[in-house]
């Protein structure tokens, strides 16, 4: 087992990871603000007391804060979390007013708030792109080369050389395809649609589990079919014109397993304590960072496309709970009653608090801090 990173390591690796992409982040709001003309009175990284900054030709306020677990970059006439404008707004002159995000339409506003996720998914398809250009594109067939005997696969009726066509009706046309669906589906029985000599057939099985411990000493529960593939794996070189669209693929895929994966801990199925927080990212980040670039780099754009899958949410205080309610001005040709709104930031301000506490109280579950207090007090 590896030596698990140094402390300073990952400070330094959670750092250099959340860093860029929070400024990537939010440089992505700026720009779009920028485009439409929006005055930002402040770009800020980090959260508290402001310990560098300095103000631009065009008066805006660019600072580093304490603590570097977020930004934002606040607009002129977005006086609060509701983006409700006060009375200052009002007495304005018109042509400074006309520079605030009040006072752009809704379309502009939406485009704005969406260009932070936006550009966290761009970031990731560059960095998947690059990958895919530099190593290629491995390509296996979904053909059975081997049932592993005793394995989930073996009560099953597939045998070698079938070829699986789709599991639970979604369509496989690679056998990583397989792995990536039955690895987030630990227990749950499984449809599989397959055809041998030609002739079609379905058969289900129940996914195994297997609890697999890395370098670090991390558990992960992962689901298993026990099969393997026929023939020799493909490495196909990617174009510098297909590697984007393979990208694209791949960034749908892991949004779609993030997907996936919440609405099995909504339901019930995956245990909520299986959710990390920023101190699971830094560890994870400073384990990555030790194995090298590569897997470095690889971590920052799964990281970029969890960043911008979230602020999409459609949850109040998020990019996503801004959108919602765009789209209910939108539809209504008018917005929400400021009362509504400041009701729902309220309460998102509050879940997204308690979500905070929560997985932080399961990171340092963990870290085994509850198991050594526990043994303290024992």
């Amino acid at each position: 087992m590896s030596q698990a990173p140094g402390l300073l390591l990952t400070i330094l690796a959670f750092v250099l990871a959340i860093g860029p992409l929070v400024f990537v982040h939010e440089m992505g709001h700026y720009l779009a603000g920028r485009l439409f003309g929006v005055k930002a009175d402040t770009f800020a990284i980090g959260f508290g007391r402001e310990i560098f900054g300095f103000t631009d030709k065009r008066d805006t306020r660019w600072k580093i804060g304490w603590l570097p677990l977020g930004g934002y970059v606040k607009f002129a006439g977005d006086m609060n979390p509701a983006s409700q404008a006060d009375a200052a707004w009002l007495s304005l002159p018109p042509e400074e007013r006309a520079r605030t995000f009040q006072a752009k339409p809704v379309w502009q506003r939406a485009i704005i708030v969406a260009a932070g996720p936006a550009i966290n998914f761009v970031a990731a398809i560059l960095i998947l792109a690059g990958f895919a250009y530099a190593y290629g594109e491995m390509v296996v067939p979904p053909v059975v080369g081997q049932v592993a005997p005793g394995s989930a696969a073996a009560a099953s009726s597939l045998r070698a050389g079938d070829r699986v066509t789709a599991i639970d009706g979604r369509a496989v046309t690679d056998f990583a395809d397989i792995a990536r669906y039955v690895q987030i589906r630990a227990g749950e029985r499984v449809t599989i649609e397959a055809t041998r000599d030609g002739r079609a057939f379905t058969t289900d099985a129940t996914i195994g589990t297997d609890v697999q411990r890395d370098r670090f000493g991390n558990e992960y529960r992962v689901g298993r079919l026990g099969l393997r593939g026929a023939g020799t794996v493909d490495m196909r070189p990617v174009s510098l014109l297909r590697a984007p669209v393979v990208a694209v693929e791949r960034t749908g895929e892991i949004v779609r397993m993030m997907v996936e994966t919440l609405g099995q801990v909504i339901t019930g199925r995956r245990s909520a304590k299986e959710l990390g927080g920023p101190l699971s990212i830094a560890k994870v980040s400073g384990e990555q960072i030790s194995l090298g670039l590569d897997a470095f780099v690889f971590f920052i754009a799964l990281v970029s496309i969890n960043l911008g899958f979230i602020n999409l949410l459609p949850v109040p205080m998020l990019d996503g709970g801004h959108l919602f309610f765009y789209a209910i001005e939108a539809v209504r040709r008018r917005p929400l009653e400021p009362a509504a709104q400041e009701w729902a930031f309220r309460g998102g301000l509050v879940a997204i608090l308690a979500l905070m506490l929560f997985v932080t109280f399961n990171d340092l579950g963990n870290f085994g801090l509850w198991k050594n207090i526990a043994g303290l007090i024992g």
